[in-house]
């Protein structure tokens, strides 16, 4: 089993995950997120108000150990990735949207996710929002913007460079996925069964709510959706990195997520 990705390495390969979605992108983008507050608004309200209140609602109402429902929170704290985008094509969505509200997820996470962990989660276990907000800069915003810059001043060369970074993302996403699978396989075969609800319930309201408020908002089909597959898809990889740059979140399963 796949179990030698840690730490360092994870980081870096979640970088240039990262890098590869900057490097799809152009600073026109990132403007773009200025010109149509509206719609990216809801669903940047979906993806840091709605999923978050959901995990931290589940877990609570099924009294998760600490060390599950810090993890359920950190990850419905996360912003979307490029798996959405690919997501959203498929489901016939409005792509464009989808690359720009991830954009502005990522760029909205070095705030949004060490703010939002530290609320819901910090009267669980000690939770560094500074160092969130570091780890989430270094491994997140970084390399998206790096990517973007090289999209900018070397056009040529970028356009050569992602004609083979999605194989290469689909590999790493693939380690990525597996490797802290395998570091805490006995864990799971305790515990995993524990994760199949919450984790279940989390995507399945998130998914809905985001449909609804969009449609609720009077936006068309296309765009519902699309905001539905923003809310309803984080970055989890994203979440690991984080946890792994910050052994502070981790806390003895004895106790109960209670109020």
């Amino acid at each position: 089993m796949v179990t030698w990705l840690e730490t360092d390495l994870f980081t870096m390969g979640l970088g240039f995950l990262m890098l590869s979605m900057g490097l799809t992108l152009t600073f026109e983008d990132f403007r773009r997120c200025m010109r149509n507050p509206w719609t990216v608004g809801v669903g940047f309200l979906a993806q840091y108000l709605i999923k978050p209140l959901l995990g931290f609602s589940i877990a609570l109402a099924l009294k998760l150990s600490a060390p599950l429902a810090t993890g359920l929170i950190l990850v419905s704290c996360c912003p979307g990735g490029q798996a959405s985008n690919v997501a959203t094509y498929i489901s016939k969505g409005n792509v464009a949207l989808s690359v720009l509200m991830t954009t502005c997820s990522t760029i909205g996470a070095i705030v949004m996710t060490p703010l939002l962990t530290k609320l819901l989660a910090g009267q669980l276990v000690p939770v560094d929002a500074a160092g969130l907000a570091i780890s989430t800069f270094q491994v997140v915003l970084v390399p998206t913007v790096v990517g973007a810059l090289a999209h900018e001043y070397f056009p040529k060369l970028t356009e050569r460079i992602i004609t083979v970074t999605p194989l290469i993302g689909v590999l790493l996403t693939t380690l990525l996925c597996a490797s802290p699978i395998g570091q805490v396989a006995e864990v799971l075969k305790t515990q995993g069964g524990q994760l199949i609800i919450p984790v279940a319930l989390l995507h399945v309201a998130a998914f809905a709510l985001g449909y609804w408020l969009s449609r609720l908002s009077t936006f068309g089909e296309s765009t519902s959706r699309t905001i539905s597959i923003e809310c309803g898809m984080q970055l989890g990889g994203s979440a690991l990195a984080v946890y792994w740059r910050n052994k502070g979140l981790p806390a003895n399963d004895k106790d109960d997520f209670k109020e």
